[in-house]
């Protein structure tokens, strides 16, 4: 499962990509000072885009939230399956976009030694995409989001046998706002998505 990932680019790509949709977006807790990351990790906070509640103009918002919420047994939820399930909004939880220019997969070691092999996934034409999250409010770490995860697509599958999922621009005012179903978006990514390259 995807326990990490990256996001290099600036505030102002973020927003340009939105303006491009004509989605309005704000930062109700003014702009985030968005550092350049190599490595986000569980527990770290993201940038994530998700449905502004302040009024009834459509826009969303720019917030960073931490990456997982405790779940049950006190293991951190940082990816959930996505089959048979329909996400709503609300005041509380909801979709969201987790901000990102790549991730990372592990495989067994090649060389007997006991250091997984670590790939660098990044998406072919697109220095920006949004990976398809929900966000929710937690009693003991506030709000907090997790990655949706589908079976592989071609480009993943030799990797790993799950993947995230990478939300199609077209379809970004659409998660967010709801009115898109979640199992037409939510599906693994296409033949050619992502170039690969050791990390």
């Amino acid at each position: 499962m995807c326990n990490e990932h990256r996001r290099n680019v600036e505030l102002g790509k973020i927003s340009d990509a939105f303006a491009q949709l004509r989605i309005k977006l704000r930062f109700p807790e003014s702009a985030p000072n968005l550092a350049a990351l190599d490595s986000i990790r569980i527990t770290d906070p993201s940038a994530i885009a998700r449905w502004s509640f302040a009024d009834e103009e459509r826009a969303a918002e720019l917030v960073q939230r931490r990456w997982s919420w405790p779940g049950p047994t006190g293991k951190p939820v940082f990816n959930y399956r996505s089959e048979g399930r329909d996400f709503r909004n609300s005041a509380s939880q909801g979709r969201c976009l987790i901000m990102a220019d790549g991730f990372y997969e592990y495989t067994a070691p090649e060389d007997g030694s006991k250091r997984k092999t670590r790939w660098l996934f990044t998406t072919e034409g697109e220095a920006l995409f949004g990976i398809a999250g929900l966000w929710r409010t937690h009693e003991t770490v506030g709000e907090a989001c997790t990655m949706l995860t589908v079976e592989p697509g071609p480009d993943i599958q030799p990797y790993h046998s799950r993947q995230i999922v990478i939300v199609p621009r077209a379809d970004w005012a659409g998660w967010l706002d709801g009115s898109a179903p979640a199992q037409e978006v939510l599906r693994p990514s296409p033949a050619g998505t992502f170039a690969v390259r050791r990390a």
